[in-house]
């Protein structure tokens, strides 16, 4: 079942409020309606941030503005000037100097081509510009797929990610097998393995211009499973783990929701909780979330912030500074902050 499990994650972590930690002083001060998805540095050294319970907010030197009344908003990226691309009730739309047009129903692409052939559960929730900025990159968390809108707003998928054969041991110890709540005891009855639906969560354009594109693992939310992959620019129809066109540049992740590159070319890629979306899901609490730093070239990834409650995304400014948005899920309670 595609996407189901992310979109319950999604449903719970609303509910759920996390304990606030101490994070620089000098981070603007806004108050977001919430929950935050999706954030962008803008080539001014403003943020975007797709704040889902009213719309895109820019900020800029401490203040914050909304810029576009847009509910359900789920990521933006900023190509300058006033001028960003969006994602909100399952299409992509422009924004430009306040006015909104609708490019692309993405929705529709997956339940009428639905590239992975799976089930149908549309779910687009992350984008990225194409180097140049001739084309949006988007990952559809339910269709287990990454696509590339043109300027005309036509629609094409450029790869799928593979299910993975995962062990149900984690997700049964979870909810207390054998003794688990009447509403999971079907958990306890699963075998050994199952196979996990991949979940793209997440797109960045690398300085090789290659497409990084990552996984949140589905159920049954296996830890030390979700995987980063890059695909090559230009490819098109590439079924990864089977393409040439595909291959995983980092792995031993767990529960990837956003990836962005560094001025220097360090991707970070961040974990919701790492006791995995599940810990929630089942009802046990999260233990706090991650930032990485990962130096592609060299294979090493280093932790730059851990046991941040619910991190959903990262931005990166031409200066380097890093921020994230952490409480991200919580009515009310979202903040951007600095990351040292």
């Amino acid at each position: 079942m595609k996407g189901q499990f992310f979109v319950s994650l999604i449903v719970i972590l609303v509910l759920v409020l996390l304990p606030t930690a101490a994070f620089a002083d000098d981070t603007p001060s806004i108050e977001f309606v919430s929950p935050l998805f999706g954030m962008d540095a803008a080539r001014d050294g403003s943020l975007v941030v797709a704040d889902s319970g009213q719309g895109i907010v820019e900020m800029r030197k401490g203040v914050s503005r909304l810029v576009m009344e847009l509910p359900g908003v789920v990521d933006v990226a900023s190509l300058g000037r006033g001028v960003m691309f969006a994602i909100a009730d399952g299409k992509l739309v422009k924004v430009a100097r306040g006015r909104m047009n609708t490019i692309a129903d993405l929705a529709a692409f997956e339940n009428t081509v639905n590239p992975d052939g799976g089930d149908l559960n549309p779910n687009p929730f992350d984008l990225a510009l194409d180097k140049g900025g001739k084309a949006v990159l988007v990952t559809d968390a339910g269709g287990n797929s990454l696509l590339r809108v043109n300027q005309r707003g036509k629609i094409d998928w450029v790869a799928t990610l593979p299910l993975e054969d995962a062990p149900t041991a984690y997700a049964k110890t979870m909810v207390g097998c054998p003794d688990a709540p009447p509403d999971m005891m079907f958990v306890c009855g699963l075998p050994e393995m199952i196979p996990a639906e991949p979940v793209a969560t997440s797109v960045a354009v690398g300085p090789d211009g290659a497409y990084y594109v990552s996984e949140l693992k589905g159920f049954p939310a296996p830890q030390g499973m979700s995987r980063v992959w890059r695909i090559e620019p230009g490819a098109q129809h590439a079924q990864c783990g089977a393409s040439p066109k595909c291959s995983v540049v980092a792995d031993g992740f767990t529960s990837i929701i956003d990836l962005a590159f560094g001025p220097d070319g360090t991707l970070y890629v961040v974990e919701i909780d790492e006791a995995t979306w599940a810990a929630v899901e089942f009802g046990l609490g999260g233990v706090g979330g991650t930032v990485n730093a990962c130096n592609l070239a060299a294979g090493t990834c280093t932790e730059v912030a851990a046991g941040l409650p619910t991190p959903i995304a990262v931005a990166v400014l031409r200066n380097g500074t890093l921020y994230a948005a952490i409480n991200a899920l919580t009515p009310g309670g979202a903040q951007v902050v600095t990351l040292p």
